[in-house]
C-alpha cells in the first residue's frame, strides 16, 4: 500500500474513531472517576491519586487478553534488554531519553497551536531551537537546566479533550498498552502531526521508537513489578490510573 492509501486509511480510521468517541462524550460514565495511583514511564506514565473516577470498559475481557499479552511482552522481551542497557553510565541513558523527547518537540508544538496555548507554543519552539543547537541535538536539555523552560506533556488526545471530546470506551493496545477510543484516534493524529515518518521509511521509524521505549525502560525503577507486587488486580490499578491521569492532563 502506498502512502497516499495508507493516509487515506488512517484518516478514515481517524473520522470513524473520533465520531464514536465524539457520541460517548455526553455519556457521564465516560468521564466520571476511577482509583488508584501508579509511577512512571510509567513514573510519569500514571498521576497521583485523585477522586475516584468510573471508567467505561466494555470490552474488558478483550482488553485483559491483551493486557496479559503486553505483560508476557514485557516481562520476557523488553525489560531484560532494557536491563541490559544498564551497562550504558545513567547519564548517557537520561541524555538519550532527552534526545527523543526533543524529536518529539513538533508534535506537542503542533498541538499547542491546535489548542490555541501560543505562550506554551512558543516555549516548546524556544526549547527546541535551544536544545537543538546548545543542547547538541537534544541530548542535554539545557531549556529547562538554564533556562527554567520545562516540556509541557501535549498530543492529539489531549487535544481532542480540550475541545470536549469524552475519552469513549477503555482500550489496552497491543504493544503500547493503556490507551481509550479518544487517545487511540489521537495517537493516529499524532502521526500525522510528527515530521519523523516523512523523513524515515517504516523499518527506520519502528527502530527509533524500540530504543526510545527500551531506553525509558531502562531509567525506569520497576514501576510495574512494584504494581504487581502491590495490586490485587493490576489491569484494574493500571486503568483507573491512566483514566486519572489523562483527564489531570486534559485540564490542565
Amino acid at each position: 500500500m502506498n502512502r497516499t492509501a495508507a493516509s487515506l486509511v488512517f484518516l478514515l480510521f481517524l473520522f470513524v474513531l473520533a465520531a464514536g468517541a465524539a457520541v460517548a462524550a455526553p455519556d457521564p460514565a465516560g468521564d466520571l472517576p476511577v482509583t488508584g495511583e501508579a509511577a512512571s514511564p510509567f513514573e510519569e506514565a500514571f498521576g497521583e491519586e485523585e477522586a475516584p473516577l468510573k471508567v467505561r470498559d466494555p470490552i474488558e475481557p478483550v482488553n485483559r487478553g491483551i493486557f496479559w499479552f503486553n505483560d508476557k511482552l514485557y516481562f520476557y522481551l523488553l525489560k531484560p534488554v532494557a536491563r541490559g542497557l544498564r551497562v550504558v553510565p545513567e547519564p548517557a541513558r537520561v541524555s538519550i531519553g532527552h534526545f527523543f523527547d526533543n524529536l518529539a518537540s513538533p508534535v506537542r508544538f503542533a498541538n499547542d497551536l491546535l489548542q490555541f496555548k501560543l505562550k506554551d507554543a512558543s516555549d516548546e519552539l524556544a526549547r527546541f531551537v535551544f536544545n537543538s543547537t546548545f543542547g547538541i541535538a537534544g541530548l542535554f536539555d539545557i531549556a529547562k537546566e538554564q533556562g527554567g523552560v520545562s516540556r509541557k506533556e501535549e498530543d492529539f488526545g489531549q487535544t481532542l479533550g480540550h475541545y470536549g471530546t469524552g475519552p469513549g470506551f477503555y482500550l489496552v493496545l497491543p504493544l503500547f498498552g493503556p490507551s481509550s477510543a479518544r487517545d487511540a484516534v489521537g495517537r493516529v493524529g499524532d502521526y500525522f502531526l510528527d515530521p519523523l515518518p516523512y523523513l524515515l521509511d517504516q523499518t527506520a521509524m519502528i527502530g527509533v521508537k524500540v530504543v526510545d521505549k527500551e531506553n525509558d525502560l531502562s531509567l525506569d525503577k520497576d514501576t510495574y513489578e512494584g504494581i504487581k507486587r502491590d495490586e490485587l488486580d493490576p489491569y484494574l490499578f493500571i486503568r483507573d490510573a491512566y483514566a486519572q491521569r489523562r483527564q489531570a492532563q486534559i485540564a490542565k
